[in-house]
């Protein structure tokens, strides 16, 4: 067999670093904090993260061990996404909203060295610490005040002083791990999902694509969406190699302060789940604000209810695309930019699908072990494999997750003969009603259409008839006097007739997990303990 002649250059973080910082050394990050935003170039951030790489290394870090952050969206936690993986070490983004006892089991079955914690982050953290098995070091950020955590702490700032610029970066096999996130683990202990400098690479070059995001140095990216939840989105690593500016939010991520930021800063692209666009938009309409810098918002973690989508674009000039991934796929899989064939009447509807499959990810469909056509009809789990999939967890075995090499994702959907998903459920949450399948995911979306509701979770609630039947749990806007029957009777030229709940509770809120997606479990076991008030239509 011919051999081929190209070089075998290894595709790291360490060469994505250096690209960065070599041919965008005039970009920039921009961080907000309480008394304005503080910024530096490209060039000054990777000299910081030269000294970051030393003071690890001098502090006993090795190739291959964890390097945990417990930060928020800042130029810092930045600097150690790209220098932790650049000197062989793995990074751990630890989520900050994970219960106490699941942030002791994941730095603990991680085996973190050192963690890197933001100040205001110390009391959280400070619960844990006793806990903690494998823990050297903490290293606080910022100049707050963190003495719950003791004296031993080591100061960010102090450490890098300390360095000189200049370090110098190992040669690393491709392979070897780079990252690490845990899954948010709505059912038994968070998964770790740990992702190779070769998946790294090779998924920030697809989402520069055009055939994805499109990312380039004329961009100024958001990153709303916390850089703990599923590997930052890939954002840290595809803004640096295409020289894109970053406009980091720190701690604030309400509202009225995103807003004054992208009115001040003009991001082109932003990245965060529904919720947050939802309360973007109430903020927008209530108030006088500019949104229409941004030429992508990248929305992803749950469905994106039509109604959100419309009214952004028709009263604010904000167009939102729904992107479909996981922790397990790095996380991008899909992205639903509509195809060259669609007309400007039918632009929202392809970008209200869960996504085209992007380059490097191969998908199928799966029913009873049956492989499935691609029709878009046909109903299956989305089965995924590709360079950046995970094919194992880390330190546990779930050989129910993985299908022959092909990762079991859990969702429920169609695609269709031109790569085009459309998730209709989690394979948890569909609801089967007298045999037949309700997707509570589309339910969902269509309550929401109704101008006086805010979120709506369907979770199935059991039925003496039907075996099963949906409930509806509404928040609606403050002062609204909407009743069950009123949205029956919205939902009767929407849905089919007997997907309409007979059953409804009106609630503050609907609860979200750690990475604001809806908690439904949380919802099914208020009911069964009876703390719903349920009203029954008929």
């Amino acid at each position: 067999m011919m051999q081929s002649t190209m070089q075998d250059w290894p595709l790291t973080i360490t060469a994505l670093f250096r690209h960065g910082a070599r041919v965008y050394a005039d970009s920039s990050v921009a961080t907000f904090e309480d008394d304005g935003v503080r910024r530096a170039s490209f060039a000054q951030v990777a000299e910081r993260v030269e000294r970051l790489a030393a003071a690890l290394q001098r502090l006993g870090i090795e190739p291959g061990d964890r390097v945990a952050t417990f930060c928020w969206n800042t130029q810092e936690h930045l600097e150690a996404y790209l220098a932790v993986p650049s000197m062989g070490a793995v990074l751990h983004a630890l989520n900050l909203r994970l219960f106490p006892e699941q942030l002791a089991f994941v730095i603990n079955h991680a085996g973190d060295k050192v963690i890197i914690v933001d100040d205001s982050l110390a009391p959280l953290l400070a619960k844990v610490k006793d806990q903690l098995k494998t823990v050297e070091h903490l290293i606080i950020v910022g100049d707050g005040e963190a003495a719950e955590l003791g004296d031993g702490c080591l100061r960010y700032e102090e450490l890098l002083a300390a360095e000189q610029p200049g370090f110098v970066w190992p040669e690393i096999d491709e392979r070897s791990a780079a990252a690490m996130c845990y899954t948010t683990g709505t059912t038994g202990d968070p998964k770790g999902v740990v992702y190779s400098h070769r998946s790294e690479y090779l998924h920030a070059l697809t989402e520069c694509s055009s055939s994805a995001l499109g990312i380039s140095e004329r961009d100024r990216i958001l990153p709303i969406a916390p850089m703990f939840h599923a590997n930052a989105w890939g954002l840290p690593y595809s803004g640096w190699l295409a020289g894109a500016d970053f406009l980091m939010p720190g701690r604030f991520l309400q509202a009225e302060p995103l807003c004054r930021m992208i009115k001040a800063e003009r991001p082109t692209f932003a990245g965060a789940v529904p919720t947050i666009w939802g309360e973007i938009l109430r903020y927008a309409d209530a108030n006088e604000v500019d949104l229409r810098s941004l030429r992508m918002v990248m929305c992803g973690g749950a469905s994106v209810p039509r109604a959100l989508v419309e009214k952004l674009e028709e009263r604010h000039g904000v167009r939102i695309t729904q992107a479909w991934g996981m922790t397990e796929t790095s996380p991008m899989a899909s992205i639903a930019c509509p195809p060259k064939s669609c007309q400007p009447h039918e632009e929202i509807d392809w970008r209200l699908k869960s996504g085209r499959i992007v380059p490097g990810v191969e998908l199928r469909i799966v029913d009873d072990g049956k492989v499935l056509d691609w029709d878009g009809q046909t109903v299956g789990e989305i089965q995924v494999r590709g360079p950046w999939i995970t094919a194992r967890y880390h330190g546990a075995d779930y050989p129910d997750r993985f299908d022959e090499g092909w990762l079991r994702t859990g969702d429920v959907g169609t695609v269709d003969a031109r790569g085009y998903i459309q998730i209709t459920d989690r394979t948890k949450d569909v609801i089967k009603s007298g045999g037949e399948w309700i997707s509570s995911v589309e339910l969902e979306n269509e309550i929401m259409a109704h101008p006086h509701v805010i979120e709506a979770a369907v979770i199935g609630v059991p039925d003496e008839r039907w075996d099963e039947r949906p409930l509806a749990c509404v928040v609606l806007n403050e002062n609204s006097a909407t009743t069950p029957d009123e949205l029956c009777a919205f939902l009767e030229s929407r849905v089919a007739r007997w997907w309409v709940p007979e059953r409804w509770t009106f609630i503050p809120e609907i609860p979200k997990t750690s990475v604001g997606k809806f908690d439904k479990k949380v919802l099914r076991a208020r009911r069964e303990a009876g703390a719903l008030e349920i009203v029954h239509v008929q």
